[in-house]
């Protein structure tokens, strides 16, 4: 093989690793895991169930069916976890204004006290994170349903000197609803807005 020859042959083999590498680059951007949420292999369907929202209309999975939606398990009475977490899910639909209507995700709070929150109390509380956040609340049966197929625990303990007062601990994370209606994505704890947007991002597209 003369020189010119070994240099056109050593030109292409550069030429088609580079083009490889590129390849490989580009494969990784777009197969990036994601930061902060536990994506599910298999997203899992919800049972049936139904609840009211703070707009006294029926919630039940058809309202879930055709967009994405973060929902959140909290109560109003809650001092610290839930104002914050609504507040984060702000700053994350603040951060998703650039998508389409159709592609913007839901915010859903679901009660974890019905008892105390009404769909007036919830109407008074939810809305002021955003105005487009929905606050649902129903019987315990119902919400109970809903909790145990994702994984959601919570109780209910007595305050000190208050014999009608209680405090009630629950799971923080947020978890992701996929547009059929199913969990796609758990977001646990501590909640940043920026890595839940960016996940958000990935796991619709890789889930078109």
């Amino acid at each position: 093989m003369s020189a010119f020859s070994r240099y056109a042959v050593f030109a292409i083999v550069a030429v088609l690793a580079a083009g490889l590498g590129i390849l490989v680059g580009r494969c990784s951007m777009t197969a990036q895991p994601p930061e902060q949420a536990l994506l599910l292999e298999s997203p899992r369907a919800l049972p049936a169930f139904s609840l009211v929202d703070h707009h006294g209309k029926l919630f039940d999975p058809e309202r879930l069916n055709g967009h994405w939606t973060f929902m959140f398990f909290g109560f109003t009475h809650c001092p610290d976890v839930c104002p914050a977490t609504l507040f984060t899910l702000g700053q994350v639909k603040g951060q998703l204004g650039d998508l389409p209507q159709q592609q913007r995700p839901a915010v859903i709070m679901v009660s974890v006290d019905p008892n105390r929150d009404t769909p007036e109390k919830l109407a008074n509380y939810v809305p002021y994170f955003d105005p487009g956040f929905v606050g649902v609340t129903g019987e315990m049966p119902q919400i109970m349903s809903l909790t145990q197929a994702m994984g959601v625990a919570f109780t209910y303990t007595p305050i000190a000197n208050d014999a009608n007062g209680y405090a009630v601990d629950h799971t923080a994370s947020i978890f992701l609803v996929d547009p059929a209606g199913r969990l796609a994505a758990i977001f646990g704890t501590p909640h940043e807005a920026d890595r839940i947007a960016r996940d958000f991002r990935r796991i619709m597209e890789t889930r078109k």
